[in-house]
């Protein structure tokens, strides 16, 4: 982050300010606490920062923005006062992604949105500097963050946006203002909350709220939902289907050697070797292709770009195991589509065990949703289903008729998972993200 004077942080988020002083980084948390940074102390319903601002101070914090003054003020320090941190915080950032006039894209989805931001800055990255989401951190907290990150150096940012309820996208939106608002898909990951699908488009369609006016809309071209959406904004749809501005042909899926296709558009046409598992991975590409041709950059960056991709995480990931083996890593979170994704990549393979566990946050829909996924798994001839957590009694329940056993902890299964993982199997970890399937993945890593 480039150097603010308290002055000018207290202008930007309305506070009050106590003493002087400047700041070169922001941090929440007082265990991260760096030197000559501004401390934000936030309030949830089992916590208060509050509590840690002495300490956050005395471990080199050069002020606080805080709702509470502390009794005593230390000299050499100081103090922002705001009625409300979480959105003091939010002004900040807002005030501070103002001082970069790089081009912006925000990216949601209900699937694969994380996929999308490392593909979108695999290819920047051939071109420009780029500034992107770290990790998880896509959320209220997380995306203020991520924009205090920036430096004079970058020259494009690619910002990751979650949510579970209305009005989320909206909130990060307002401090992103995107020059490119990209939704990967409308699925069902966070149902629960919002109802339908139909909800979920419309909290998913507020990333276009603060889209810039002269701005563009990406999106797939192939998803249902998404094809009802009529945008007052250039609108970019990416798929397969007749009419798409990135038309996506010849798909070729190689299996653990990753995919080909050809994108094209209404300029160019990009033949792609992306390196990654399945097919569904055509559309993050094909997305940051036309993103890049956006900005100006050639095919030759563009395909190379694609080629330098990485699965962040746990995201479908390939580990080889001595030569035969292989675990397809992809424990990092999980909804239907993805994990019907998974079941489709894996069927590929000659000798094939899949280890799955529960999906989160699919409320009435949740029995059915794991059911599907066990009947999915025996109609695609998987060799070996280990169903695991309470909610997968429903997958083993829809597996019936094939080889599916089912265990209530991961701890139980390791062993019956290990013996499993014999010559010539790949298999495949899938799970929501509390159910710590990266468990599994190291425990097969060392058998």
């Amino acid at each position: 982050m480039e150097r603010m004077t308290a002055s000018e942080i207290a202008q930007a988020v309305g506070g009050t300010l106590h003493g002087d002083g400047a700041a070169a980084s922001v941090s929440t948390d007082s265990r991260n606490i760096t030197a000559g940074c501004l401390f934000v102390p936030l309030r949830g319903a089992r916590f208060d920062g509050h509590a840690y601002i002495g300490a956050a101070l005395a471990q080199g914090a050069a002020g606080c923005l805080c709702e509470a003054l502390p009794e005593r003020l230390e000299g050499g320090k100081f103090y922002i006062q705001v009625a409300n941190a979480r959105l003091a915080l939010k002004a900040l950032a807002s005030h501070y992604r103002d001082k970069f006039s790089i081009p912006f894209i925000q990216i949601t989805g209900s699937v694969g949105k994380t996929t999308t931001r490392e593909m979108v800055a695999a290819v920047l990255r051939r071109r420009f500097r780029v500034l992107q989401t770290e990790g998880n951190l896509n959320n209220d907290i997380g995306v203020p963050l991520t924009l205090f990150g920036l430096e004079r150096e970058h020259q494009a940012a690619v910002i990751e946006t979650g949510m579970n309820h209305l009005g989320e996208i909206r909130y990060l939106g307002e401090m992103i203002r995107p020059d490119i608002a990209v939704i990967s898909n409308i699925g069902d990951a966070h149902i629960e909350f919002l109802g339908s699908r139909a909800g979920i488009l419309q909290a998913k369609s507020e990333i276009f709220e603060n889209l810039r006016p002269q701005g563009l809309a990406v999106l797939s071209g192939d998803d249902e939902m998404l094809s009802t959406l009529r945008l007052p904004f250039r609108t970019l749809r990416c798929g397969r289907s007749v009419g798409c501005g990135a038309r996506i042909t010849n798909v070729v899926d190689m299996g653990v050697k990753g995919i080909r296709c050809t994108v094209k558009t209404g300029k160019a046409v990009y033949d792609l070797s992306i390196p990654a598992l399945g097919e569904h991975m055509i559309y993050p590409a094909a997305m940051a292709a036309a993103i890049g041709e956006e900005l100006g950059m050639d095919r030759e960056e563009i395909c190379a770009g694609v080629g330098d991709y990485v699965p962040a995480g746990a995201r479908m990931r390939l580990i080889r195991r001595d030569h035969s083996r292989v675990i397809l890593d992809d424990c990092y979170n999980a909804n239907p589509q993805s994990m019907a994704a998974a079941l489709q990549i894996l069927s590929r393979e000659p000798v094939t065990v899949a280890v799955l566990g529960d999906m989160g946050e699919l409320g009435a829909f949740s029995a059915a949703s794991h059911r599907q996924m066990g009947e999915l798994a025996r109609r695609l001839g998987i060799g070996t289903l280990f169903a695991i957590g309470e909610k997968a009694r429903d997958i083993a329940e829809g597996a019936r008729g094939m080889d599916v056993r089912w265990y209530a902890t991961v701890e139980e299964a390791l062993p019956a998972v290990a013996e499993a993982f014999t010559k010539d199997t790949v298999l495949l970890v899938k799970a929501s993200h509390a159910m710590h399937f990266e468990r599994i993945t190291e425990y097969l890593q060392q058998v």
